[in-house]
């Protein structure tokens, strides 16, 4: 099991002696299943050593979190990140030059071969490789770490130590305090295991930068074609009623009829066209139901 930090540290790491001991004293920590917290170029993170299944739980723990939430790897170079992946795909190599280091988060096929547990990953990995010299620094000596936003889940991103640790306490053994964070907005992921790529949360970086890249990016808005259809449903429900309210107006001019003498005996449906303007039901019938609101 992973240890739970009994007392927690903070570094300044703007000063120079307090950033060499701050970074020993993560890898410290990390190597001993504990977690770390550490500037990004978006917001703070809280990382644990990947390969070591209880300090992913303890991360997942301190956030209140749970295992169907995995969270994503952060590495010191792309070169970690090949290992990490069965491969980079069409697409891949061309982001990771465009973007890396920085704010966009790239989902593959995790390697098959590495012993780990992240969660309920469904055999993929979210990797990141910051654009952060100090977090960078780490990386390099821990190795791939998996790291989330350093918050209580529900609650805004710390985008400071100090906010962190507020939020965190002392389930983190070691605070790398490097100023506040590059800023608010969380990276951009990508999903790349399908054949084209998937805009999973939109981010630091804009759309249209990524589909500069690589041509088409699939959206949220690109899987609503059976919601449209449904709506459309009660469209035509709505469209419909309006021909039941005319169908007495459409009888109208048949009580010409009645001034009319009968000399013989009338035909059954000429006792009919009266019926209609009488019946209350197609202006009285109740309205379709309003389609629910979605939470």
């Amino acid at each position: 099991m992973g240890r739970r930090a009994t007392v927690s540290r903070r570094y300044d790491c703007s000063e120079p002696m307090e950033r060499t001991r701050g970074i020993a004293e993560a890898v410290s920590a990390v190597r001993r299943s504990e977690l770390v917290v550490l500037p990004t170029d978006t917001v703070y993170g809280v990382g644990a050593d990947a390969f070591t299944p209880a300090a992913v739980q303890a991360l997942l723990d301190a956030k209140g979190r749970g295992r169907d939430v995995p969270p994503p790897v952060l590495v010191g170079s792309v070169r970690a990140a090949t290992a990490l992946v069965e491969d980079l795909g069409t697409y891949g190599q061309d982001l990771i030059d465009e973007f890396w280091p920085g704010a966009l988060t790239l989902v593959f096929r995790a390697n098959q071969n590495l012993m780990w547990d992240l969660g309920e990953t469904k055999g993929t990995v979210a990797v990141r490789m910051p654009m952060h010299e100090l977090a960078v620094e780490v990386l390099k000596e821990t190795g791939p770490l998996a790291v989330s936003s350093a918050n209580a889940s529900g609650e805004p991103a710390a985008r400071s130590a100090e906010e962190a640790e507020k939020m965190l306490g002392d389930s983190v053994a070691v605070y790398l305090d490097g100023g506040r964070s590059g800023h608010a907005d969380p990276s951009t992921i990508v999903d790349l295991t399908g054949s084209v790529p998937r805009l999973l949360r939109a981010g630091a970086i804009p759309e249209d930068k990524i589909r500069s890249v690589v041509g088409v990016l699939l959206t949220e808005e690109d899987e609503a074609p059976e919601p449209a259809e449904l709506t459309a449903a009660p469209s035509a429900a709505v469209e419909a009623k309006p021909s039941l309210t005319k169908q007495p107006a459409a009888e109208a001019p048949q009580p010409q009829a009645e001034p009319a003498p009968a000399p013989t005996e009338p035909a059954p449906s000429a006792a009919l066209p009266a019926e209609p303007a009488d019946k209350p039901e197609p202006a009285d019938a109740p309205e379709p139901p309003a389609k629910p609101k979605e939470d």
